[in-house]
């Protein structure tokens, strides 16, 4: 009897969020149904225009508690999780997300007998790192593995799209700052990747069914300096900004005098981050862990990002993207 998506069910743990709504969009396209398991599902309701009518379906889920993130993983073909936070803060610390809330994913997707689990995790994912980030994603991964043999990993550059907080973030600062900050001189490299492609590749690794254990790292057709992607986003906005070089020392005490507050730009922990490049690996290259090894072909930031800064610029639509800077 031939098996069709429509009868599979795949849960999203994390789902509502920024990265989630484009892997629920490729996942409805196939055919799945879809269980989104979050904190609000009440405020999940942009997602369901993004499939038939009955096909996506918000629950409520917390990964501090685990017995609901068993019954959001009741009957799923696949588990993914896509739980994560910028900064450590109260009960959204680094160890209750990225660490606890990878092994009760993993277990709940164990016991829920699920054929695939996936854990979204970065690009600079390291044991060793100084940075508190980076230790706590690679110890998610270790737990993810230890409950779900075959856990797969995925490692994204810089994820962009409409409801980014990259570009997003700089294009707002250079509204109203006369100068956008290049921590230790902005020649950090990173590989923006969309979040239609993140999304398309989540879908294959669903489609394939197979728990492989592999760690892919998912980055653009193209490395850019911090420095560059900054220009990038003046030129597309239209705006003339200095670029101001700001030494690692100087980053540190600003980025710690930030972080006391509740939602900081900028914190100790990126500034760490920044000190490594973060692009796909030559041996994820040669090994076809990458999206073109999943057969997806990378979208550059020239074709999709400049559609929606377009708000940024002085007069939105109606100026050129790439016309005379005010």
């Amino acid at each position: 009897m031939l098996v069709q998506p429509s009868d599979r069910l795949i849960t999203i743990i994390g789902g509502s969020g920024f990265v989630g709504r484009h892997i629920v969009r490729a996942l409805a396209r196939r055919g799945y149904r879809i269980r989104v398991a979050c904190r609000r599902p009440d405020l999940a309701g942009h997602l369901q225009p993004l499939g038939n009518t009955g096909q996506i379906m918000a629950v409520q889920a917390n990964i501090r508690f685990p017995a609901s993130l068993a019954a959001a993983c009741e009957g799923a073909y696949a588990v993914i999780n896509l739980t994560g936070v910028l900064h450590s803060a109260g009960a959204q610390s680094f160890d209750a997300v990225h660490v606890f809330g990878a092994e009760a994913s993993a277990r709940a997707a164990k016991a829920a007998r699920a054929r695939v689990f996936i854990q979204m995790s970065a690009i600079g994912a390291d044991a060793g790192s100084s940075a508190e980030y980076a230790r706590s994603k690679a110890e998610g991964e270790a737990r993810a593995r230890a409950n779900f043999p075959g856990a797969i990993v995925l490692r994204p550059s810089i994820v962009f799209g409409p409801e980014d907080g990259f570009f997003n973030r700089f294009a707002e600062m250079a509204r109203f700052s006369p100068f956008l900050p290049l921590i230790g001189g902005g020649e950090t490299k990173f590989q923006p990747v969309f979040a239609g492609d993140v999304g398309e590749a989540v879908a294959r690794l669903v489609d394939a069914g197979e728990a492989d254990g592999k760690t892919y790292e998912l980055g653009g057709p193209e490395a850019f300096s911090f420095k560059a992607l900054m220009q990038f986003t003046l030129d597309t906005i239209g705006r003339r900004r200095a670029l101001l070089p700001l030494p690692w020392g100087i980053a540190r005490v600003q980025a710690a005098l930030m972080g006391l507050m509740p939602n900081p730009m900028l914190t100790t922990d990126q500034v760490e981050m920044l000190r490594h490049d973060n692009v796909v690996s030559e041996e994820a290259r040669r090994e076809q862990r990458t999206l073109e090894g999943l057969g997806v072909t990378p979208q550059g930031i020239e074709g999709i990002v400049p559609g929606y800064l377009y708000r940024y610029r002085k007069a939105g639509q109606f100026t050129a993207p790439r016309g005379i800077p005010e």
